[in-house]
């Protein structure tokens, strides 16, 4: 069976000897694809002992509901800063895509790893959605119509 976290390797080989807990993840990115793969495999144990505990308590239950209301459809690597075997500190930005009651979603986050005897996930930031820009520059209704007609806007097209 190909992994969950589609690296292309199969899970016997890529994923699950992390889940497991016989061999640790070597790079930050190995373990954000671990992790991926824990919630596939509703794993909660797996993803509260590859957290720090600088971020609070983990939230066993609510992964745990998340995890298995969720039908997971795959794991997509957008970016990774340093985090590799030997560094101390990682990012990996990632979508993980997912079905539920209410429909198709993307969960899109930037997680921060640390590497403290082995790597471990810190945090998360969601990015927020970036406002949209205006292409074109803003008509008052009192100024004149772009159209050339000569009247104000609110008379005209607005």
């Amino acid at each position: 069976m190909k992994c969950h976290c589609q690296s292309g390797q199969n899970f016997d080989t890529c994923c699950e000897p992390f889940l497991n807990n016989s061999k640790l993840p070597s790079t930050a990115e190995e373990l954000m694809r671990s992790r991926y793969c824990a919630y596939v495999e509703s794993n909660m144990d797996y993803l509260e002992q590859t957290q720090t505990t600088d971020g609070g308590a983990f939230d066993k239950e609510g992964a745990l509901k998340w995890a298995k209301e969720s039908q997971w459809k795959g794991l997509e690597i957008i970016s990774t800063e340093k985090g590799l075997a030997g560094g101390k500190t990682g990012i990996v930005e990632f979508n993980a895509h997912y079905n539920n009651k209410q429909g198709n979603h993307t969960h899109h986050e930037v997680s921060q790893f640390v590497f403290k005897d082995k790597w471990l996930f810190k945090t998360a930031i969601t990015p927020s959605l970036k406002p949209a820009k205006r292409e074109t520059p803003k008509v008052g209704r009192n100024d004149p119509c772009p159209c050339g007609s000569g009247k104000k806007y609110k008379k005209c097209c607005g």
